[in-house]
């Protein structure tokens, strides 16, 4: 499964769980994390957890892919690093905090899924 497959996944899984105001950051040629960082917010500390949870779930079960998790016992920002994708899920006050879109955008491209308005 190339990056940009897995991408996908990403994207149909936060997409199916009605994950909110999702922004793709291209970090290839700019990171050796990985080749794409996925930020999407979850409108409780519950939504969270459940988006963060079904998204590690899909990939183990329908694409035998391990995922780490950290985050997940506060569920105001969980990441899950997917080896090529690097996800984080936020409540939306956490993520005006941390504002990572800012920290990457400045000299990358970013896209905002087409479903999260």
């Amino acid at each position: 499964m190339t990056s940009e497959d897995l991408l996908k996944v990403v994207i149909d899984s936060l997409e199916d769980d009605k994950a909110e105001d999702i922004v793709t950051i291209d970090l290839r040629g700019r990171s050796e994390m990985g080749d794409f960082m996925v930020i999407a917010s979850g409108r409780s500390t519950r939504q969270v957890a459940a988006i963060a949870e079904k998204l590690a779930d899909r990939l183990k079960q329908d694409h035998g892919i391990l995922s780490k998790m950290e985050g997940k016992e506060t569920a105001d920002w969980v990441l899950i690093d997917t080896g090529d994708v690097i996800v984080h899920v936020f409540r939306p006050e956490v993520r005006d905090f941390y504002q990572l879109e800012k920290m990457w955008l400045p000299s990358g491209s970013a896209t905002r899924s087409a479903a999260a308005g």
